[in-house]
């Protein structure tokens, strides 16, 4: 960004001084809440002095602090999409979210992203989350960072004595998170009534667990739920708490503690190391480290709670060699179509080698960050994104991504699924190849495995 200056605002909860461009506003690394490890975090609702947002907050701790990419061969593929060049702050103090504004906001619609990496890895930092081209929308977004990995989603038997609940501090975070978006963004020049949550990935599983909890209804209005959305298969339906301590008993011996205290207190690579070793040596890492039933954000089984999740403005999409694509298309499908949702399949191979349209590609596209990847993108790929920027816009503003100068987008009605396409040479309504995308999925894999160092 160029000729920045920064800019003072006054809030409920102090004064804050952020960055101005002649597009935008950006608030930095500002503080939702506190948490120590192992506990639920408490809300920042005011600021002693004041505060400085002009720069990005800590990241969460986790594995690619002490095991970087360049040692670790199948990481590099979304390393150079997403962190090449960029330097992370990792700390536990990492519960900070950035603003993005227009210039003058006034009663703007707001849009909360959640960002993926499977529940152990991710930050607010990365490209492409970055809401300048929605702040020439006239959107407000904010992307907010929460605890991944062992400091999101540790269960230990003491946890639940103390609060009558056990683990998810990740999710407890992103709620938390969301009520103080509810509370404060109107400071910002925001609409805390016109709030849509979206994300990606383990992101926009977040968002389907929110969803089933009755709790959250007066969050949010909206939801946009990308390579993430509906039932999921049982594999990877989230476990009781208690199923998942003698995991987390077995990661504390590692680092050689007997006790919850002592793992709370033990130095940050210690707790990574441990929780590395348990990842190489057990297959069901994946399972255990991910959000649970722990009777309050999430009251019970998943797949009896999403026959009956809160009904809000929907929005989903895929990409055609998604993670178990044709899994994801059918069950997102499925979803949109009982919950009268709009649904895209992005159907553009990203350009510059042969892993077609893999998961994740469309964020750049969503965000209007094309410009910033190494990837040789053509005019057709700049008006896909500008497309995707108006529709979210849209339906971020109205419910509704329609509008004039771009294709008509039907939404899925009483059962029915309509599938916006997005290809090479159009977009418009179309259908899914689950042949097609059953041979992806079996021919090209995940690609981080196909970059070598």
């Amino acid at each position: 960004m160029t000729d920045t200056k920064q800019i003072i605002v006054h809030t409920s909860l102090g004064t804050i001084t952020g960055n101005e461009t002649g597009e935008c506003r950006e608030f930095l690394g500002i503080p939702y809440a506190k948490a120590q490890r192992f506990r639920y975090c408490t809300p920042v609702d005011h600021f002693d002095e004041p505060f400085d947002a002009t720069a990005f907050g800590n990241s969460c701790p986790q594995y690619r602090q002490y095991y970087p990419q360049h040692d670790n061969p199948e990481r590099l593929f979304y390393h150079k999409e997403f962190r090449e060049g960029i330097d992370f702050h990792y700390d536990e103090d990492c519960l900070n979210l950035n603003i993005y504004t227009p210039l003058d906001p006034e009663n703007c619609a707001v849009a909360v992203y959640i960002h993926g990496g499977g529940f152990n890895s991710g930050s607010n930092e990365e490209e492409p989350f970055r809401g300048y081209e929605y702040a020439k929308r006239g959107i407000i977004t904010v992307f907010i960072n929460y605890r991944v990995g062992v400091f999101g989603y540790l269960t230990h038997e003491e946890i639940q004595k103390e609060y009558g609940r056990d683990g998810n501090f990740g999710l407890d975070d992103q709620r938390t998170a969301l009520f103080w978006v509810k509370d404060h963004i109107a400071d910002f020049g925001g609409d805390p009534e016109n709030i849509t949550v979206f994300g990606q990935s383990a992101g926009a599983m977040s968002i389907q667990y929110l969803l089933l909890n009755p709790l959250n209804n007066d969050l949010f209005k909206r939801v946009f739920m990308m390579s993430g959305a509906g039932q999921f298969p049982k594999f990877t339906l989230p476990k009781y708490a208690e199923e998942t301590r003698e995991y987390w008993l077995e990661t504390m011996a590692k680092a050689g503690c007997s006790s919850l205290e002592e793992f709370r207190n033990l130095g940050i690579e210690e707790v990574l190391r441990a929780a590395q070793e348990m990842k190489q040596e057990r297959s069901d890492t994946l399972y255990n480290t991910m959000p649970v039933i722990d009777g309050y954000l999430l009251q019970g089984p998943v797949d009896r709670l999403i026959k009956n999740p809160l009904e809000k403005d929907l929005m989903i999409g895929y990409t055609n060699t998604d993670l178990y694509a044709p899994l994801m298309a059918k069950i997102g499908n499925q979803y949109a179509g009982q919950h009268n949702g709009y649904v895209y399949f992005f159907d553009r191979n990203a350009p510059g080698d042969s892993n077609q349209a893999f998961h994740s590609c469309d964020l750049r596209y969503v965000f209007g960050r094309l410009q910033t990847s190494w990837r040789p993108y053509t005019p057709r790929d700049y008006e896909i994104s500008e497309q995707m920027m108006d529709y979210f816009a849209s339906f971020a503003k109205t419910g509704n991504p329609n509008g004039k100068g771009r294709p008509s987008w039907m939404p899925c009605r009483n059962g029915m699924v309509n599938i916006l396409q997005i290809t090479e040479e159009k977009t418009a309504m179309g259908s899914v190849n689950y042949a097609r995308l059953t041979k992806n999925m079996l021919m090209k894999g995940n690609p981080k495995y196909e970059v070598q160092p």
